[in-house]
């Protein structure tokens, strides 16, 4: 028996390195795939269906009562005049509410820490609107109750699907015939998509600033135009490419 298994190992240990020799060698590096990136920039304008104004009151008195008392009573008067136009309560809000001390400035030779003189209170109001024809008014209406500040109208969307739709569309079309037109004079053709990111969407509303107040004041009516709101996007794409043949189109 023992004679046996000696025979035996003796057989196999030759073996061995033989196998490790005939080991599989290891596959050769995949080349990098060649890759074009391109981006796109797309644009939608649509009219809105949204307005914000700002809107209130600036008072300044020698005591901070007597200033906050004063912006009290011209807030409360636009607030009421403009809830009489049928806008709701929860479309009316306070944006801005401040009261700040005044400093008289130390005459020439005098030291020390300057003087309060008075005090500064403030009263803003942001009216969100879904009837664009109500801009004017309100405005006209605050005036009227005794706003001597005015900090511009914002249009904007409520609902900004159907645009951002748009623009995204618009951006992908831009990108693929900027990468075509790449493609063409590279003398490559592109084979795949092998990646789409959205690089942000951004809507800019037409900006409406107040004009002096002295201005609007004197006007019978304020007049708003609403124009339109772009709405635009940014797309990555990368495309897989490949040289293009000897002979023949590269499409």
């Amino acid at each position: 028996m023992k004679t046996t298994a000696i025979l035996v190992l003796a057989v196999l240990l030759p073996a061995l390195p033989a196998r490790a020799q005939a080991a599989r060698p290891e596959a050769p590096p995949v080349p990098p795939v060649p890759i074009l990136t391109v981006s796109g920039e797309g644009e939608s304008r649509v009219a809105p269906d949204e307005a914000t104004v700002r809107l209130g009151v600036t008072s300044q008195a020698q005591t901070a009562r007597a200033a906050q008392e004063q912006v009290n009573r011209t807030a409360n008067a636009i607030l009421d005049g403009i809830r009489k136009l049928g806008v709701p309560a929860e479309q009316i809000q306070t944006s801005d509410l401040s009261l700040n001390p005044l400093y008289s400035q130390n005459r020439p030779g005098e030291s020390g820490e300057p003087r309060i003189s008075g005090y500064q209170a403030s009263n803003i109001v942001t009216v969100r609107l879904t009837k664009l024809d109500q801009v004017g008014p309100v405005i006209d209406t605050g005036l009227a109750a005794g706003a001597n500040r005015l900090e511009g109208v914002m249009f904007g969307l409520r609902n900004d699907q159907t645009a951002r739709a748009e623009a995204l569309t618009a951006a992908v079309a831009a990108a693929r015939s900027k990468a075509q037109a790449l493609a063409r004079a590279l003398k490559v053709r592109l084979v795949r998509i092998l990646e789409v990111a959205e690089a942000g969407v951004q809507i800019s509303p037409p900006p409406y600033k107040g004009r002096v107040m002295m201005q609007a004041a004197m006007a019978e009516t304020t007049p708003v135009s609403e124009g339109q709101v772009g709405v635009s996007a940014n797309v990555m794409v990368r495309w897989e490419i490949e040289p293009c043949p000897a002979q023949g189109a590269c499409e």
